[in-house]
């Protein structure tokens, strides 16, 4: 059983058990979450497809960490000009368990 799910304007194909990072969430560490936003649920081979959300179905989880990913590093050169600049940027990231697929 899997389902796909819009977590903060990003979509993720879960399924139960599943650890996955997400776009940093607001709650502490060890808060149950829930995701109302499922876009498509598979249960064995029958598929039930939402327009635009399935009705009734939900995704429950727990936040286990509040983390941050690796440094992506940015480059800016201009040539023949003495022009370069570099800066990074590290997002802030949840790991999420799912937990449990309600339909």
């Amino acid at each position: 059983m899997y389902a796909i799910v819009n977590i903060a304007g990003e979509q993720f194909k879960i399924e139960q058990g599943q650890e996955i990072f997400v776009n940093r969430l607001e709650g502490e560490e060890g808060a149950p979450v829930e995701f109302d936003q499922v876009l498509l649920v598979d249960n064995e081979g029958k598929v039930n497809v939402g327009t635009p959300h399935v009705e009734g179905a939900k995704v429950n989880g727990k936040i286990l960490s509040h983390v941050r990913a690796d440094k992506v590093k940015v480059f800016k050169k201009k040539r023949r000009k003495g022009y370069q600049k570099e800066s990074g940027h590290r997002q802030d990231l949840s790991k999420v368990l799912i937990e449990k697929i309600t339909f």
